[in-house]
């Protein structure tokens, strides 16, 4: 039985992973089907619609190469049968309550410095805290329920660069493999 690999938009999108496979989001992703391209014969690449279309927003889909959606297999996990322990629920519950707590703590110190720090610089740093409060290390996308939906069911590894996504896979027994370590995969 073949591998299967569920690939994220982060490994072409975050300037840490893309360097990985190249320089732009571009050559990246095209460099990456190029080694799909060579390893279609022990490993399949899946990647969801809905991050496919996200990372179309990144490319101009005139440049990508006529075969992308032959050599990387587009498939949506199927919602509706696909079972989720109950576990995820409660804490997911959980840490979003306590996450919107501490965007309220965030939002509060932000008040209290805008008469020392100003109404625009008191704003951007609320947003900066506010978003990392709220939306750092969780799955906080239909993407990324769709990532780990669709490892499940394929029963396949993900690959991301994304906090969230690898603490949920993680706490699912989803396998996760580094961008780096793909590409020594794809390579060797």
């Amino acid at each position: 039985m073949k591998e299967r690999i569920i690939v994220d938009t982060s490994v072409f999108t975050n300037p840490d992973t893309r360097v990985v496979f190249g320089k732009s989001t571009r050559d990246a992703f095209c460099k990456f089907l190029e080694l799909v391209r060579k390893n279609k014969e022990k490993i399949d690449f899946y990647m969801p619609p809905s991050i496919f279309e996200e990372l179309s927003h990144f490319l101009d889909e005139t440049e990508l190469p006529g075969d992308t959606e032959l050599v990387l297999k587009l498939k949506a996990p199927k919602r509706f049968n696909v079972q989720v322990p109950g576990f995820l629920l409660y804490e997911l519950i959980e840490e979003i309550r306590a996450r919107i707590n501490r965007g309220l703590r965030v939002a509060e110190e932000a008040l209290r410095g805008v008469e020392s720090e100003g109404k625009e610089k008191s704003i951007n740093r609320l947003r900066n805290k506010y978003r990392e409060a709220l939306r750092s290390g969780i799955i906080d996308s239909k993407e990324d329920v769709d990532l780990i939906l669709l490892a499940l069911e394929l029963d396949g590894a993900i690959v991301t660069s994304d906090e969230g996504v690898k603490r949920w896979a993680e706490k699912l027994g989803i396998r996760l493999i580094q961008p780096k370590a793909l590409k020594s995969i794809m390579e060797g």
